[in-house]
């Protein structure tokens, strides 16, 4: 499934710039960065439990915020893209 992950982490003070890091790193290791916040995921059951575990690890809940949008097993016609940096689409073989 396609999980969209978004966050907003305060970063008025060094631990929270800490944070952000270890937040953007967490969702590196599930998806693709499409914003400078945002990210999307594509992760089976299990992987999203573990996602979610890491990032509810890592944010301080009285002054970050995370949102996950379950946007299901077949998002195109869900999601429009205009711009730069089109999104991968995780289905089609990746050559790199």
């Amino acid at each position: 499934m396609l999980v969209l992950v978004t966050y907003d982490v305060a970063t008025t003070t060094p631990e929270g710039r800490r944070r952000l890091r270890r937040v953007a790193r967490v969702c590196l290791n599930y998806g693709q960065r499409v914003q400078l916040s945002v990210f999307e995921c594509s992760v089976g059951d299990t992987e999203l439990m573990r996602l979610r575990h890491d990032l509810l690890e890592e944010m301080n809940p009285s002054e970050d915020s995370v949102r996950l949008y379950f946007l299901g097993e077949n998002p195109s016609p869900r999601v429009e893209h205009h711009g730069q940096n089109p999104s991968i689409d995780f289905e089609e073989p990746l050559i790199v």
